[in-house]
This record gives C-alpha cells, sequence and structure tokens, in this order.
C-alpha cells in the first residue's frame, strides 16, 4: 500500500470537517470503457464535474452528521484496495471546493459561498491573462431563442437533415474539384491588405452560425444552452458558446455529434458559398464567397478537427477514447513519468487504468504540446507580418508564459514540493544534467544541414519550332519523339492566299519587264524609274517566295522533336508565331534551380557537399549532379511556368502579371549539370527539385541563421 493512501501531512485540516454536496447538484451517471462515471452539474452556476465511481462512493455518503475522517474510513472499510487515499480524497474536496459543488454546515457558510465564488472569478481572471490570446466574455442566454426554434431543430438534426447535408456537400466537392487551379490562385490574395475586411466579416459570419450549430445539437438531444458571448482569439472578437450541458449526455455518440455540428455547419455553409462563388463574377458576393471557403477550410483542419487543440476535435476524441479531461490526465501522466522514473518519487500515481490507456496519454500530452508551439509560433508570425508592434506584444507575453513562468515554477516546484522531500537533491541533479544534455545536443553536436529547391530540367540546346507564316497544317512529316538533324522537315503547310499574291506579283513583274523592252526602244529615259520598280517588284517576289519555304517548318537545330498538340492541329489554320513543338539535344540535360534568398548564402559560399535532384513523377530516382553553374544576380521571371503558384508550383507568383512566370520575390538561379546515364527517363520540362546538402552543423545554430534571415526578411531588422 501507498504510504500516502494512509497518511497525508494535511490530512488533520479537513478530517474533521462536516460538508455535503450542494442541493442544487444534480447527478447524472455515464459510461466510458464499460466503467461507470457520475456526472455532478450544478444548476446556479451551471458547472459540470465527473467523477469515477470510488470517488463519487465517498462523495455520495458524504453529510451533515458525519466528518470526512467518519466517512473515508467507513469506504475503507467497504473496499480497502478501490477506496481513494487521504491525498486522493484532498485534492477531490479541494477541486469540488474550488468549483463550488461543496456545502459546509457552518454559520459562516454563506459568507463562505461568496468568497469561493470570488475566488473563482478572481481565478479567471488570472487564467485568462495568463492566456491573453484566449478568453471568453459572456453576453446572453439564447435558450429563449432555442425553445422557439426547436421544430426547426428537430429538422436540420434529423436524417432528413443529414442526407440534404451530404447531398449539398458532395456537389460542391465537385465543384471545387473541377476548379481548383483557379481556387488556389485566388488564395494568393486572401491576406492581401484591401481583402482583410471581407475575411474578417467571413469569419464573423461562418463562426456565429458554427456555434448554432453546437446549440442545434445540445438543444435536440435535451440540453439547455445558456451561455452565448464574445472569445478572444489571438485578440480578434468571434462568437462563442457554451455546451458543457453535452457532458451529462449519456450516450458519447449524442456527445461527438455535438462536438462536431460546428463543422459539420462550417461545411455546409462553406459547401453553398462554393456554388455561389462559381456562378457570380469579380465583385463583392463573389469575394465574400471566396473568403467564406477559405474560413472554413483552414480553420475546421488547423483548429477546430485538430484534437491536439481543445476544440471540438479534441473533445470528439475524447468520447471516442472513453478518456475524460484526457489534456489534464495526459499532463499528470507526463509528470508521473517524471517523477517516478527521473526523479525517483516511488508513490507517484499514474491517471491511467491501462497499459493503453498509458501509451494514448503520453502520446498525446507529448504531440499536443508540440503542435501548440507550432501552431503558436505560426500565429506570431502572421500576426507580426502584417501588424509588427502587436507581433512584438504578443512574442513577449508568450516568452513570459510559455517560458519564464515555467522556469519559475519549475524551480519552486524543485525547491519546496514535498513529494520531493526525500529526493529533492536527485531531482535537481537530473534537472541540471537534463539541461546541459539539451545545450550540448542542440549547440555542440553536428547534424545533417541541407535544404530543397524547387527547379526545371532543361536540355543543354533546344530551340522552340514555331510557325514563321500562317498557314493551314497539311501534312505531318516527322512524328514527335523522334531525334532529327538540322534541316529536316517537320511538317507542311498550306497557304493558298500565299500562292496568289505570288502569281500577281510575278505577273506584275512580267508586265513591268515588258515596258522595260519597250522603253529600249522607244524611250530610254524611262529605264531608270522602271529598273526601280523591277528591284522592287523582285524583293516583293523574293519576300513571298522566301514565306512560302517557310510553309514547310524545319529543325533549326539536331535533336528530339518533342510536341504533344501538333496531332491534334492537323487541319487547323494557325497564326505566324504559333508554337509548334520543341527541338531538344537529349544527348545532355541540365537542372535549373530556383533558390530563394535566405538559402543564397550557402550555395555561394562553397558549403556545398553533394546535391542530388529528384524530378516529379520519379522522385524514387535520384538524378547524381556532375557540375554547378551559379547565376551571380537577382532574377525575377521563372525559367519555367511550372514552378509557378498558378501552374501547381510552390512558388508565389506577381498578382499583376498574367503569365504566372514573374515570382513575387526575387531569386537566384543556379543550373546543375546532370549525367546522362542516371537510369531515370530524362525529359525537357519536367519539374522537380534538388536537395543541397551542406557541411553539417549544430541545430541550435541552424535555427539561430533561420530564425534571423526570417527577421531579415519580414521586418528589415
Amino acid at each position: 500500500m501507498e504510504e500516502s493512501k494512509f497518511f497525508h501531512e494535511s490530512w488533520y485540516r479537513i478530517a474533521g470537517q462536516r460538508l455535503a454536496l450542494r442541493s442544487s447538484v444534480r447527478v447524472r451517471r455515464q459510461l466510458f470503457r464499460g466503467e461507470r462515471w457520475h456526472v455532478l452539474y450544478d444548476q446556479f452556476s451551471n458547472q459540470y464535474y465527473r467523477l469515477r465511481p470510488v470517488a463519487y462512493e465517498f462523495i455520495a455518503r458524504l453529510d451533515s452528521s458525519r466528518t470526512v475522517e467518519e466517512v473515508w474510513k467507513e469506504t475503507m472499510a467497504q473496499d480497502p484496495d478501490g477506496a481513494p487515499g487521504q491525498e486522493e480524497v484532498i485534492q477531490l474536496l479541494a477541486q469540488l471546493y474550488h468549483a463550488n459543488l461543496l456545502h459546509f454546515e457552518l454559520p459562516a457558510d454563506s459568507a463562505k459561498l461568496f468568497e469561493r465564488y470570488k475566488e473563482r472569478k478572481q481565478q479567471i481572471r488570472r487564467a485568462t491573462l495568463m492566456s491573453i490570446m484566449f478568453f471568453h466574455i459572456p453576453l446572453l442566454d439564447p435558450d429563449a431563442l432555442l425553445r422557439r426554434l426547436a421544430p426547426i431543430i428537430r429538422i436540420v438534426v434529423s436524417p432528413i437533415g443529414a442526407a440534404l447535408w451530404v447531398g449539398v456537400v458532395s456537389a460542391a466537392i465537385k465543384v471545387v474539384i473541377d476548379n481548383f487551379a483557379l481556387l488556389r490562385v485566388q488564395g494568393q490574395g486572401v491576406l492581401a491588405l484591401p481583402n482583410l475586411p471581407l475575411l474578417y466579416l467571413a469569419l464573423i459570419l461562418i463562426k456565429a452560425l458554427h456555434e448554432f450549430g453546437h446549440a442545434f445539437s445540445v438543444r435536440r438531444f435535451g440540453g439547455e444552452v445558456h451561455t452565448m458571448g464574445v472569445m478572444f482569439l489571438i485578440f480578434n472578437p468571434l462568437p462563442y458558446m457554451d455546451a458543457t450541458a453535452a457532458w451529462a449526455f449519456r450516450s458519447k455518440w449524442q456527445r461527438v455529434l455535438v462536438s462536431a455540428s460546428g463543422m459539420i455547419t462550417e461545411l455546409f455553409i462553406a459547401a453553398l458559398a462554393v456554388f455561389v462563388w462559381a456562378n457570380t463574377g469579380p465583385g463583392l458576393l463573389h469575394s465574400l464567397a471566396y473568403n467564406m471557403i477559405f474560413v472554413a477550410s483552414v480553420s475546421t483542419i488547423l483548429f477546430n478537427i485538430n484534437p491536439l487543440l481543445r476544440f471540438d476535435g479534441y473533445y470528439i476524441l475524447l468520447d471516442l477514447l472513453d478518456i475524460p479531461n484526457l489534456q489534464g490526465k495526459a499532463n499528470q501522466h507526463l509528470r508521473h513519468l517524471v517523477e517516478r522514473y527521473a526523479f525517483g518519487y516511488k508513490n507517484s500515481r499514474t491517471p491511467a487504468t491501462s497499459r493503453q490507456e498509458a501509451f494514448w496519454l503520453t502520446f498525446f500530452g507529448l504531440a499536443s504540446g508540440a503542435y501548440r508551439l507550432a501552431i503558436f509560433t505560426t500565429i506570431l508570425l502572421v500576426v507580426a507580418d502584417r501588424f509588427l508592434m502587436l507581433g512584438i506584444i504578443m512574442a513577449a507575453v508568450c516568452a513570459v508564459t510559455w517560458v519564464i513562468v515555467p522556469i519559475f515554477r519549475l524551480i519552486n516546484y524543485l525547491a519546496t514540493n514535498p513529494r520531493l522531500e526525500r529526493t529533492r537533491l536527485r531531482a535537481s541533479a537530473v534537472c541540471l544534467l537534463a539541461a546541459a544534455v539539451l545545450v550540448g545536443f542542440l549547440y555542440f553536436l553536428p547534424f545533417p544541414n541541407n535544404f530543397k529547391a524547387p527547379g526545371v530540367l532543361k536540355g543543354s540546346e533546344y530551340a522552340v519550332v514555331v510557325s514563321k507564316i500562317e498557314g493551314t497544317i497539311n501534312q505531318i512529316l516527322v512524328e514527335p519523339g523522334t531525334r532529327v538533324e538540322r534541316g529536316k522537315p517537320l511538317l507542311r503547310m498550306l497557304n493558298p492566299d500565299l500562292d496568289y499574291r505570288i502569281q500577281e506579283v510575278q505577273a506584275s513583274l512580267d508586265e513591268v519587264m515588258a515596258m522595260r523592252q519597250k522603253a529600249l526602244q522607244n524611250s530610254q529615259a524611262d529605264l531608270r524609274s522602271i529598273d526601280s520598280l523591277i528591284n522592287s517588284i523582285r524583293k516583293q517576289l523574293e519576300q513571298l517566295l522566301e514565306q512560302k519555304q517557310n510553309l514547310t517548318v524545319k529543325a533549326e537545330i539536331p535533336g528530339l522533336y518533342i510536341s504533344n498538340t501538333i496531332e491534334d492541329s492537323l487541319g487547323m489554320w494557325v497564326r505566324r508565331g504559333t508554337v509548334l513543338g520543341e527541338l531538344v539535344d537529349d544527348r545532355e540535360y541540365y537542372f535549373i534551380s530556383v533558390v530563394s534568398q535566405q538559402d543564397v548564402s550557402q550555395v555561394f559560399s562553397d558549403a556545398i557537399r553533394s546535391s542530388e535532384v529528384r524530378l516529379a513523377g520519379q522522385s524514387n530516382i535520384g538524378l547524381p549532379v556532375v557540375s554547378y553553374t551559379r547565376i551571380p544576380y537577382e532574377q525575377r521571371q521563372l525559367p519555367s511556368v511550372v514552378l509557378g503558384l498558378r501552374a501547381g508550383g510552390e512558388i508565389p507568383v506577381s498578382v499583376t502579371e498574367a503569365g504566372g512566370t514573374t515570382a513575387a520575390e526575387s531569386f537566384y538561379e543556379v543550373r546543375l549539370g546532370i549525367a546522362p546515364d542516371s537510369g531515370a527517363a530524362l525529359y525537357h520540362g519536367r519539374s522537380g527539385k534538388v536537395r543541397f546538402r551542406l557541411a553539417p552543423e549544430p541545430l541550435l545554430r541552424q535555427w539561430y541563421r533561420k530564425l534571423w534571415q526570417l527577421l531579415q526578411k519580414r521586418y528589415q531588422l
């Protein structure tokens, strides 16, 4: 038996107290993994609290006629192994006390009630200040409105509503797939300053309907919603509602539906917005519809459906795993692992009831902490990118909240916590050693250092085949994919108008030549003007004959003739300058990589150890690089349109340029020679990526350099 089960140094403080649950508290039973739990609900404060059976057995026995110690001894006598120990009783009573669920048979109990109420409000205010990016302000009670909407709610939250939702969302997905390229291009300007008012309006509308989706489901299953208000998320006011009434639902599937109903509503509204966007031209309604689609998709993926943040996905996972208070238990379990195995505190107890639950608590605790850090860092950068001063303030608050405060709490915990009375020296030594190992790991140990850059494969020599004159494509002389020599005819075109013009000019020349013969006999003084006219007509005829020769399109360089559209163009009239294919010298290729400004310093400092190119569609084959050519000046024109965001690439392009080849930011070009016998199918114009491997470097130095480059790039520091 653990020592804390039968003895705790603070037991004397509560052993003689006579207390019980408040009369306003109602109890409901729930099942988690086949285990019975009890939900305490206080109608006065609209607070919910879950208890395990052994804890509820103790709480249910409390009344004003017996002391806490008498009740505890009674539960111990009845179930020595399952009954809560003194430490658990103290923690349980403290939690119920701060939740204002306990009643004291004392004259000053009313004063105690308001004192505890005031203390709870102060705790809430302190927690609000500590979580400055997420706090709530309640404004109204929507219960009366929901009662009036009950007939509509019964239709919406029903099989009929589900069938309508599936049909509308499925049709919208089809529209999104058909227009995905346009949606992606329009997304480049979603954070532009002129679009921010529409983006925020869409955010308000989507989130208001999201919260009403939760409220409808709660009301549909018999719950009550008494609080709606404003939640400040990253200083942005957004609507919210209190759906804690769902905690009392016995069916976990009802609780899951309540948690998911906000996202279900968002997707339905986004689906309707897709139809509006697809059937309207540029304008206010079109832009608002797009912003609603953007908000619904981004917020659902990054926040709502993600179980690593305490939003809808978290509560869905909680019910699916049947682990109440998953976040709190995960933190307790991680603390237990550290205390027991690192600090040597043998009496530490885990909240996990099985190995499977211990695995989930460990995984969730680590993953949620890492994800919260990543998402909040991203939010800070986005905010600072638009509002530098606000970003600095948020960064300072986060530094205090996430770094300074935890360090002071750790020091206080190591110095004063009674649980470490016998192992305090070991705990302090472990913490110091862990800090030293972490610093050494990050600052001294070399790690692989590399980065990737997009690019496109080009032949060492290539030429674009264009029509030098307009005409009808009459005959394809060389099939695409054939290797040809210089001057080889590729295709033949027809232009009857050109033949008529040649005949007309030839007739004019014949006429003028006859006039010259006549002038030789009668008027030699006119010969000079006639000869000038003859020369002019001959030049015109030579140009027309040259144009006729151009009707036969020939190869200007030796290489592989490539064209994806020429066979479909047979019999089609084409204008002068129309692209008819390409000629590529396939004996040698090079890869043109687009290197961003933040990575170019390493490329030009001769720090490259090796590099490898992988092409789209052949990512399993690494192409060795045999040579480097660094172009030492900034560029904005992409080597191929396929690298730009509009054509499916990853490089942002200028929104004012129609061709999609002008990059939004300047870049540097590095050309890499590719070995011809690489074993891959090399095609001119195929996109890919190159991985530059640099000299190994400690992680802390890599992170510092990238952070400094980011600050210089975004904020010109």
